[in-house]
């Protein structure tokens, strides 16, 4: 499938409304394993026939590791500055592959006037599968066992559980959970900012915790829906030299692959 992804600027210049705007995301811009999650987005976006765009260079950072590393005023800049051009396009609604982004444009871009319906990929999959916009033929994922690991701002955050999980029941997989799961979940270690800086002292690095909680199930595949959440599971799988046997993809490549795209 040929992608074709237009810009808001394209759409205003053709005096056009897209039905919604993909939020990138700095993961899903600029490193190379988000990308190819920003790609299956695309894919699935364009085979149920949605009408999306992309800011392309004119997105930035919505501001969130800067907040959550405590320097407020440099979030407020960043997100000033991107209000200024969503507003600017009148967007209404948005979608993000990253959770981050999507806590951070849901819930704390309002009060600084940035007002949009805001979901999360695993959410608008759960719809356009629902409204038959898209659609799955599961058999390639038969017999295959998954165990899905909570993004932390998609869950615990956002109490959004059940649409990442309604989307790979589509799968005809098995789904397994782990121990600490939903409510109970365990981060993947990269929230909160740690993503870019070297751990506390302890005695073990929090993704490689999590990751042989998932391995312990004996799982085909680890789910995720969130760019860090990917990288942290997968320097886990590769510390435990599973990386032969199980691969860690994110909700959107399953489904795409499911509907052979």
């Amino acid at each position: 499938m040929e992608l074709n992804v237009k810009t808001m600027a394209q759409y205003l210049a053709n005096g056009e409304v897209p039905e919604i705007l993909f939020w990138v995301g700095c993961a899903g811009s600029f490193d190379d394993r988000a990308k190819k999650v920003t790609k299956a987005v695309a894919k699935l976006l364009q085979a149920a026939d949605v009408k999306f765009a992309v800011l392309g260079s004119e997105e930035s950072c919505t501001g969130d590791p800067a907040k959550r590393a405590g320097n407020e005023f440099l979030f407020q800049m960043q997100a000033m500055q991107n209000i200024a051009v969503l507003n600017g396009y009148e967007v209404k609604k948005i979608v993000t592959a990253c959770p981050h982004c999507f806590n951070t444009l849901k819930n704390e871009y309002p009060e600084l006037g940035g007002h949009y319906d805001v979901v999360h990929h695993s959410q608008l999959i759960e719809s356009l599968l629902k409204d038959g916009r898209l659609k799955v033929e599961g058999g390639s994922f038969k017999g295959k066992k998954i165990t899905f690991h909570d993004p932390c701002y998609l869950g615990r955050a956002n109490g959004e559980y059940e649409a990442p999980r309604a989307v790979l029941g589509k799968l005809d997989a098995e789904l397994v959970e782990m121990k600490r799961c939903k409510t109970k979940g365990l981060c993947c270690g990269a929230g909160g900012a740690q993503m870019f800086k070297e751990a506390e002292p302890g005695d073990k690095e929090v993704n490689v915790e999590r990751s042989e909680e998932a391995l312990a199930l004996n799982p085909t595949i680890i789910a995720v829906g969130c760019p860090f959440c990917n990288t942290m599971m997968t320097d886990g799988v590769k510390h435990a030299e599973k990386e032969a046997s199980v691969s860690v993809l994110d909700i959107a490549e399953l489904i795409a692959n499911a509907a052979d795209l």
